[in-house]
């Protein structure tokens, strides 16, 4: 067994690097400017485009782009394959991949008036792929929705301390909103006591659990059960995730719903500038706990790696490690969303450009870190890998708990304080997630001529365009299957992220080098290509759909989302190897030997 700190270390060497030396040069590289204003100033209108603090706009990227994906990734890897490849993809990946992706990123964005990648990339190939990319990227918005509705729901029910105390914070943040914004008072007692009053309401959530039916076994025997004579056996896919669970995801498909379409101001950006400390306390303390305890040894069980470092090519599941470890992992290292968070509502409110580094940069490396404390929970306490999902996202609470007992807090405490750090990053990235899916319908829409146009790009029509089918992917019932198409999806949109980024560069100057960009986009096309045609044809069409025991009892639900999950697969296939073939035409007429810059095409 080997002491959890190494893995630590390992990780903060390379940040460390990463961040003092590459994003140094990325930041000369892509000439940050102070004196230029950035799009939250010139176009400032209290809704959409309003200039942060630094230190609250950090807190709102980090917490919008953590999510759970960075917990659950490493934790699902780790268990099927060991933590030594999960670890190097972590401590390599993200400071040359993840890192570079959502920093440049956000500085295309601040050069073309705080627009998306999508509107981007149709600065240089034309209209047609432009709205290719927007749609790419409203699919997976979909499933970024139906992942993280589900990974809230399953910590609910295993911890419904949790569930308490988010109803907390997201009222506390409310609050602070009006403190802020409209009564205009001082910035830094607010915080001091808005965030002293969150802390108290982790105790809250610990004092009065709440559930909506019966809980995981694991629940204090005080959980308030609201539904508690009622079985909840008829709710759609209680069946797969129990009954609990199955209650919590439509409400929390319908916060996301309704938190999305609130001006930024009223919890947006409040609420995530709170819920950072959370977050910085959480990674940071397990972090920090890690060393003391391994240090002065005072932790009640050994801080020690109980998972194998390496489990074979096949892992514990059969699963193959070439391609799906990369796509299993997900944000950890990489991830499309990033550049919808950097495009999408963190260039609308960039103060300054400099303020760009630490938040696209730094904040990448903020979700390693997660990464890797994710890594170090799930080492710990090595759970079995036939529990699934139910099992592996509780694995974050339980062994953070074990850590943080090193600095004396009793796992009663630490174990809850966890679970609610995880559906901190949960709760902000689902109905960021649905923001960015209506901006990226109106790009695509433009100017709505038709009902069904006006219904798509309507704060509520849009909204339920995303989550109803967001709730039939969930109803699969297949965790690992959605998992996977999700984070394939993700990287998949990373590489077109860096693929526009890199045709951006090749107009901007001629000079400019294409290989920090251009290299990760090609890696990244090439794996997640191979990881979805994989879940396509061998996950879902043959051990499916060419399965005869699997087809008499599939129900028509289960079927639905099989045959969803395989269509969306090869067509974002297609639309990314048609971007990507786009995006080379162009590079090739820009530095290619005819020397003429493209007129972009609408063919």
């Amino acid at each position: 067994m080997v002491q959890v700190i190494w893995l630590v270390v390992a990780v903060l060497a390379m940040f460390t690097a990463g961040y003092f030396g590459y994003s140094r040069y990325l930041a000369q590289f892509v000439e940050l400017d102070d004196s230029r204003d950035t799009p939250a100033h010139k176009y400032e209108d209290g809704q959409e485009y309003v200039p942060a603090k630094k230190p609250v706009l950090l807190g709102h990227h980090y917490s919008s782009i953590a999510g759970g994906a960075p917990i659950v990734g490493p934790i699902t890897a780790g268990v099927v394959w060991g933590w030594l490849p999960a670890l190097a993809w972590i401590a390599i990946g993200n400071p040359l991949l993840g890192s570079v992706h959502d920093f440049v990123s956000l500085s295309s964005s601040l050069r073309h008036e705080g627009k998306s990648i999508g509107y981007i990339i149709g600065e240089y190939v034309g209209e047609r792929g432009k709205n290719m990319l927007l749609w790419f990227a409203f699919l997976t918005i979909i499933l970024v929705v139906a992942v993280f509705a589900l990974v809230v729901a399953i910590v609910f029910n295993a911890y419904p301390e949790a569930a308490t105390a988010s109803l907390v914070y997201i009222a506390l943040a409310v609050l602070f909103g009006m403190y802020l914004y409209q009564l205009n008072l001082p910035f830094l007692p607010g915080t001091v006591g808005f965030v002293a009053a969150m802390f108290a309401g982790v105790y809250a959530g610990i004092q009065f659990p709440v559930a909506l039916f019966e809980p995981a076994a694991r629940a204090p025997a005080s959980t308030f059960v609201l539904f508690g004579e009622m079985s909840g056996s008829w709710l759609p896919v209680a069946g797969s995730f129990g009954a609990n669970t199955a209650a919590w995801i439509p409400i929390i498909l319908i916060y996301g719903a309704f938190a999305s379409a609130l001006p930024v101001w009223v919890l947006l950006q409040p609420r995530d500038y709170l819920s950072s400390f959370l977050l910085y306390t959480g990674v940071g303390g397990a972090l920090l706990a890690v060393i003391v305890g391994t240090l002065l040894g005072s932790s009640s069980q050994p801080l020690v790696t109980n998972l194998e470092p390496f489990y074979g090519f096949m892992g514990r599941t059969g699963t193959p490690l070439f391609p799906l470890l990369f796509i299993t992992i997900a944000c950890g290292t990489i991830s499309g969303f990033h550049s919808l968070v950097s495009s999408g509502t963190t260039s609308k409110q960039l103060n300054k450009e400099s303020d760009a580094r630490a938040i696209g940069y730094g904040g990448m490396l903020g979700e390693g870190l997660l990464a890797t404390v994710a890594l170090a929970t799930v080492a710990i306490v090595a759970p079995d890998v036939g529990n699934g999902i139910g099992l592996a996202l509780p694995t974050f609470a339980q062994g953070g708990g074990i850590i943080l007992t090193s600095f004396g807090i009793p796992a009663s405490f630490g174990g809850p304080f966890m679970a609610l750090v995880l559906v901190s990053f949960l709760l902000t990235s689902t109905d960021t997630a649905v923001r960015l899916g209506r901006y990226m319908m109106e790009e695509i829409v433009g100017t709505p001529e038709t009902q069904a146009q006006e219904l798509a790009t309507n704060r509520w029509g849009n909204a339920a365009i995303q989550t109803l089918p967001a709730y039939v992917l969930i109803a699969s019932g297949s965790w690992l299957t959605l998992w996977q198409l999700f984070g394939g999806a993700n990287q998949l949109l990373a590489a077109l992220a860096l693929l526009t980024v890199t045709v951006w560069l090749a107009n901007w100057d001629d000079s400019k080098q294409l290989l920090s960009t251009g290299a990760p986009m090609a890696l990244m096309v090439t794996i997640t290509s191979l990881g979805l045609l994989w879940l396509a044809i061998h996950d879902n069409i043959y051990m499916k759909f060419m399965n005869p025991t699997w087809m008499e009892s599939a129900d028509p639900v289960s079927m639905a989302s099989a045959v969803v999950q395989v269509v969306l697969a090869f067509v974002l296939i297609y639309l990314a190897l048609s971007l990507a073939k786009m995006g080379y035409e162009n590079i090739q007429a820009v530095r290619g030997s005819t020397g003429g810059r493209p007129t972009p095409s609408d063919d």
